[in-house]
């Protein structure tokens, strides 16, 4: 089902009064630019974002920019088009909203905040989260109900602040006001905010998976903690207040296009070919998730959602986020369900052929014959799989039509290699690591002998090839090598020798892989296995990182992964490694390879290691300066801070992208593109979406759907 929409403003934004003043001074505006000041009580506010949305295009559209350091502001290149104009910045409540058209010259007045509680209301997610009281590190390892209440499992603090980023924040942020206030909830009808946390954690189709998450880091001490933060919140207290932009923050441009559904999830989005940013040039920006298939157009602002399809037919089911059922229905939705068929879709990827590849469930998960044992396979011979939770498709950008592509392995991320065979690699087994080559699969169109797959097996014995070995859980034995597993989250080719990285986010601290397929793959297969320094007597602790999700890499083959546990960005250079294999290579053999860096924002309360409140879902490096802060800049997802986090890695300097409206930026995967490489800043951009599960959780409410963002950066504050 193909459905387009014209999606309106959130309900809170409805016009405010106000008279638009017009002023000689400043920078003039053209026919397609709103440009002026904005002026608090002692002059020009510097760093305060100016926010113009219109409702009279195919989609929900706004631009949003930063104040100079006067105050003075440009809102550039906007489509004709009545608007409503404001301001929100730190220390401020929000403007009133004016009516605005491009060309004029406007001035806006603000006033400050007259309560920190006031002012806090707009502070990102991660600011809120950083007062939940995290149990001491003395009081691990667990002793369990009967003990100090923190599960037998949670053998680290690092692990208990691995869980309430990777667990509670998998599906959207923690912090915001429907986390930290409950405001759907009538806090009387319950005896106590405890008992208010216990029902909360037990609502819609994630319930089971929220009680789940809660019963391993040890129910009761999690329910207290998080009843206690809310408390303490709706007595008064507050974060400290985030910085304003400075710098090249105040150069950033959002503009921004509403897509997707109100109930279903949009997951990632793709706008071009990782190895050719130049590649779509103003074309669409598609993204997939519980929505489906979603479309933008930036040209036509016209934003549509397509249904997925399957190989065989299969009735909608739950995916990773949310079940089929929920015992308690939701308090926003009750027991109503999306009627968007996404089956399981998660991360889109396009090559440089019209298609666009997407992880998603085609059939049912049991495996056909001939991935199993007894098939004559090269993989299966070697490593049979019976099941796959998730398979392949693309989606033809041209015809408008899917074709189904089945895998022996389940599938999670993609991407595309920069080699002959255009041979697409994809993570999601915890067993093996999967590949396609499409050129054999285009000449032959035999899905089979196109794909293949090695075991993540380490050379432990150090003879340089792998022999017999022993299985994940067996004592280590000095004379075999040692196969390792673990849910494969990201991949990544390095362009500079060939290999294939993949991100093992638990167990903590969470690890990457290096594979080298060899000559003749599935047996010359050899795999590298390094984990961030942690626990490790030769790192001081304050260098230990744990909790990797995404993995990317730079064009001089560094990897770059952020570290969503600890709250790092980290480099890792495999060249400075004094042992690559034998029997000390079992993952802390190589400290020298990396280099943390650790992320803005505030530390989580009781927390004295590394221990950002921030949770980074994913990171990208930027290769090919698509933003304009140069080449190989690498990006984390300030998933629960509302922004993307480019680390300038020749000074080790931050530049915070904050994304101020709608409140709830949570994002996972994000991507640049080259329209126009001789436009300057107006012909590049990264992209990047609001991903979270619970649309209805950010600021606008129950309606809300995902937005798709893009990001520039410009000379200066006023550069038309």
């Amino acid at each position: 089902m193909r459905v387009t929409s014209r999606l309106g403003l959130p309900g809170a934004l409805l016009l405010a009064g106000g008279v638009l003043v017009l002023t000689g001074a400043g920078v003039a505006a053209s026919d397609e630019d709103i440009s002026g000041v904005v002026q608090g009580a002692g002059g020009g506010e510097a760093g305060v974002w100016v926010i113009a949305e219109t409702g009279d295009l195919e989609t929900t559209y706004r631009k949003i920019v930063v104040t100079g350091d006067e105050g003075r502001f440009l809102v550039p290149d906007l489509p004709e088009a009545d608007y409503e104009l404001w301001v929100r910045g730190y220390g401020l409540v929000d403007s009133e909203k004016h009516a605005a058209r491009p060309g004029d010259e406007v001035t806006l007045t603000v006033t400050a905040a007259a309560t920190p509680q006031e002012a806090a209301r707009i502070y990102p997610s991660n600011y809120w989260y950083s007062l939940l009281e995290v149990p001491a590190a003395s009081e691990f390892p667990g002793t369990g109900p009967d003990g100090n209440g923190i599960g037998r499992a949670m053998r680290h603090q690092a692990e208990w602040v691995d869980r309430l980023k990777d667990g509670c924040q998998l599906c959207h942020q923690m912090g915001n006001v429907a986390t930290r206030e409950m405001p759907v909830l009538d806090l009387d009808d319950f005896d106590s905010t405890l008992d208010a946390w216990d029902h909360r954690v037990q609502v819609g189709r994630s319930g089971p998976s929220m009680n789940a998450g809660l019963n391993r880091m040890g129910r009761e001490r999690a329910l207290g903690l998080f009843a206690d933060w809310t408390d303490r919140i709706a007595a008064g207290e507050v974060p400290p207040a985030p910085p304003r932009p400075q710098g090249q923050e105040r150069n950033l441009v959002l503009t921004m296009w509403g897509w997707g559904d109100p109930i279903a999830m949009v997951h990632d989005e793709i706008a071009t070919d990782k190895r050719n940013p130049h590649l779509y040039a103003n074309g669409p920006v598609y993204g997939v998730g519980g929505a489906g298939l979603v479309i933008t157009d930036p040209v036509t602002h016209r934003s549509e959602r397509l249904d997925m399809t399957t190989r065989v037919p299969m009735e909608q089911r739950g995916d990773s986020y949310a079940g089929t059922r929920a015992r308690i229905p939701s308090p926003y939705w009750g027991d109503e369900r999306s009627t968007a068929r996404g089956y399981s879709a998660h991360n889109p990827m396009l090559d440089d052929k019209g298609r666009l590849w997407i992880t998603q469930l085609i059939r049912p998960s049991d495996n056909p014959d001939w991935c199993k044992a007894g098939s004559d396979h090269p993989s299966a011979r070697h490593f049979p799989i019976d099941r796959s939770q998730r398979q392949l498709s693309y989606y033809d950008v041209e015809s408008g039509e899917f074709v189904h592509v089945d895998t022996c392995y389940m599938t999670h991320h993609l991407q595309v290699a920069e080699d002959d065979d255009d041979t697409l690699w994809l993570s999601g087994s915890t067993d093996v690591v999967g590949w396609l080559n499409t050129r054999l699969y285009d000449e032959t169109g035999d899905e089979q002998a196109a794909q293949g797959w090695c075991p993540t097996i380490v050379d432990t014995s150090g003879d340089g090839v792998i022999g017999a070995y022993t299985e994940p859980g067996e004592p280590q034995d000095p004379a075999k090598d040692m196969r390792i597993d673990g849910f494969a989250y990201g991949i990544i080719p390095n362009p500079v020798d060939g290999s294939i990285w993949i991100a093992r986010r638990l167990p903590v601290p969470g690890n990457i892989v290096r594979l080298e397929l060899g000559d003749n793959p599935p047996e010359t297969c050899i795999a590298e296995v390094y984990e961030p320094p942690f626990e490790n007597p030769d790192v001081d602790p304050s260098q230990w990182g744990h909790g990797g999700r995404g993995i990317d890499v730079d064009r001089n083959g560094v990897l770059w992964t952020a570290l969503g546990g600890s709250g790092h960005l980290a480099s890792f250079d495999r060249g400075k490694c004094q042992v690559l294999n034998g029997p000390t290579a079992t993952g802390q053999h190589c400290p020298e390879g990396w280099t943390l860096y650790a992320t803005p924002g505030p530390q989580m309360k009781g927390v004295e290691a590394a221990g950002s409140a921030d949770f980074h879902y994913y990171n990208w490096v930027d290769q090919f300066d698509t933003l304009g802060l140069g080449e190989n800049v690498p990006i984390a997802n300030g998933t629960s801070s509302d922004a993307l986090l480019a680390l300038l890695p020749d000074t080790g300097e931050w530049v915070t992208l904050r994304v101020p409206y709608p409140l709830g930026f949570y994002t996972r995967g994000l991507d640049g593109r080259i329209d126009d490489a001789d436009a300057g800043w107006k012909g590049r951009g990264v992209w990047a979406s609001y991903d979270s599960v619970t649309n209805w959780h950010n600021e606008g409410g129950k309606g809300m759907t995902s937005e798709i963002v893009r990001f520039q950066v410009r000379p200066h504050p006023l550069a038309e």
